[in-house]
C-alpha cells in the first residue's frame, strides 16, 4: 500500500450518489417486489416488461430490451416467462419468422391495469415527503442528471464487459476445482488401502 493509499481520508459509500440511488430503490423498491412476486406472480424485471409494452403498444424484442434499459438475453428470458403465463403474446412476423413482435394479452393488460395504480401509490407516498417546489426541482435534477450521464456513457472510452468470458473463468475455475478436490480424495483413497511396509521403521 502507497504511503497516499494509506493516509487518505477514507469517504464511505454514502457519498456517492449512485450508491444512495440504489439503497432508495433497494428499500422502497421491496414493496413493489412484494406486490409483484406476493400477489401478481411475476418478477420485478417481468413488471418493467410489461409496463412499457402496455405505455408503448407492441414492440419487436430489441425495441423492447433498449426501452425497458435490459441486454437482450434478460429480455429474452423474462419474455419467454411472460409469454408461458399467458400475459405477452409473441407474434412471428410474415416473411422473416426470426422477427416478432410483443404484446400484452387481455390477462396481461388486466394485470397492468390492477397493478399500476399500487405502485403509482407507493411511488406518491415517497415523494410525498416534498413540498411542492422540493418536488420540482428533484424532478428538474433527475432530468439533468440523466442527459449528462447519458452523454457521459457516449463520450466514455471504457472497457465492454463481457459476460460470456466471466462466465467462462468462473465454469473453468470451479471445474479446476472440482478435479482437484477429486484428485485429493482419489490420493487419499490410494493411501488409505494401500498395504503397510514391511521395513522396519
Amino acid at each position: 500500500m502507497t504511503e497516499d493509499a494509506a493516509t487518505s481520508p477514507r469517504r464511505p459509500l454514502d457519498d456517492l450518489l449512485l450508491y444512495r440511488l440504489s439503497r432508495l430503490l433497494a428499500v422502497a423498491g421491496s414493496m413493489v417486489i412484494r406486490l409483484c412476486e406476493g400477489r401478481f406472480g411475476i418478477t420485478r424485471r417481468e413488471w418493467r416488461l410489461i409496463a412499457v409494452l402496455a405505455s408503448r403498444g407492441e414492440l419487436g424484442s430489441s425495441q423492447l430490451a433498449e426501452h425497458a434499459q435490459l441486454d437482450r438475453a434478460r429480455t429474452s428470458k423474462a419474455v419467454g416467462s411472460l409469454v408461458a403465463k399467458r400475459l405477452v403474446t409473441r407474434t412471428a412476423l410474415a416473411g422473416d419468422r426470426r422477427q416478432v413482435r410483443l404484446g400484452l394479452t387481455p390477462t396481461g393488460q388486466a394485470l397492468y391495469d390492477e397493478l399500476f395504480p399500487l405502485v403509482a401509490r407507493i411511488n406518491a407516498e415517497l415523494m410525498g415527503t416534498l413540498d411542492a417546489g422540493d418536488a420540482a426541482r428533484f424532478d428538474d435534477a433527475l432530468l439533468r442528471l440523466q442527459a449528462h450521464a447519458e452523454t457521459m456513457v457516449a463520450q466514455a472510452v471504457l472497457p465492454k464487459a463481457d459476460r460470456g468470458r466471466h462466465a467462462a473463468a468462473a465454469a473453468a475455475a470451479a471445474a479446476a476445482g472440482n478435479g482437484k478436490k477429486n484428485s485429493t480424495t482419489r490420493t487419499g483413497k490410494a493411501k488409505a488401502v494401500s498395504p503397510p511396509s514391511s521395513r522396519s521403521p
